[in-house]
């Protein structure tokens, strides 16, 4: 594989990490470009296990070692820590970054096929919480993830940092709007169940105790709760019953408490 060592971080052949912090532009890099950004040795060799392929790889001289058993073919760029913090808008404390080929997008009904448990995020828009949601369906258990046409990126940077790399171990893939989506998921065998407040909804220890065979476990978007139409959409809704005056948990805490009670 080609080692090129660039210490201009004007160079063109680093475009492609060029203002990271900008999000518009990476809007622009990543979906448009069908790119994204993997962030540390550790992350860029989970992205290669899953079969994804690095356009370039940019890491600092002390982490090369590191990185060249994951890079593949792909050229290495090594620079200098403030020319990494110049390009990126930040300190790249983990010492490499890879421009990584996206790959398509698989059908939901190929996705689901087989699962169990399935984990529903709609327009939920921190990369933060689709992140630490993607960490709790690898960790408990989920067999896969759907993302609706609104919810944040899960292969943004941040996400892929967050989840610890197993946005690339679930298998996930962006599902249509309402109602198709329910009718995809029905169609399968699913039980949809919206973790919700509601007059109506089932404390989660209830439903966990007569689970339906195949559960499509729908969280909402931060503040605003799932959407009127995917409550429609829904079989059940399911509460976890709070103490203290506390009416909900942040969102991925919620999915991490509902996956371990679904488990």
């Amino acid at each position: 594989m080609p080692i090129e060592r660039i210490d201009d971080p004007a160079d063109p052949r680093l475009a492609d990490y060029r203002d990271l912090t900008d999000v518009a532009l990476r809007r622009v890099l990543e979906p448009a470009g069908g790119l994204y950004i993997a962030e540390s040795a550790k992350v860029i060799g989970r992205a290669v296990a899953a079969g994804h392929r690095p356009r370039s790889v940019l890491v600092q001289e002390k982490w090369l070692d590191d990185v060249l058993p994951v890079a593949g073919g792909a050229p290495v760029y090594v620079v200098p820590a403030d020319v990494a913090e110049q390009l990126t808008g930040y300190a790249v404390h983990r010492g490499a970054l890879a421009a990584m080929h996206r790959p398509a997008e698989r059908p939901v009904a190929e996705v689901i096929a087989g699962g169990r448990l399935v984990v529903v995020l709609e327009d939920i828009v921190d990369h933060t919480n689709v992140g630490a949601a993607f960490r709790a369906a690898a960790g408990l258990g989920a067999d896969a993830v759907l993302v609706s046409p609104r919810c944040a990126d899960p292969l943004y940077r941040r996400s892929v940092r967050v989840s610890m790399g197993t946005v690339f171990q679930v298998p996930w893939t962006r599902m249509p709007e309402w109602p198709d989506a329910a009718g995809i998921l029905h169609d399968a065998g699913f039980h949809i169940a919206a973790l919700a407040l509601a007059d109506d909804a089932v404390p989660l220890d209830v439903f966990a105790a007569e689970r339906p065979p195949r559960v499509a476990l729908m969280l909402g978007a931060e503040g605003d709760g799932l959407s009127r139409r995917a409550l429609q959409a829904a079989d059940t809704v399911v509460t976890i019953p709070m103490a203290g005056g506390v009416d909900s948990l942040n969102v991925a805490a919620a999915s991490a408490v509902a996956l371990w009670a679904l488990r």
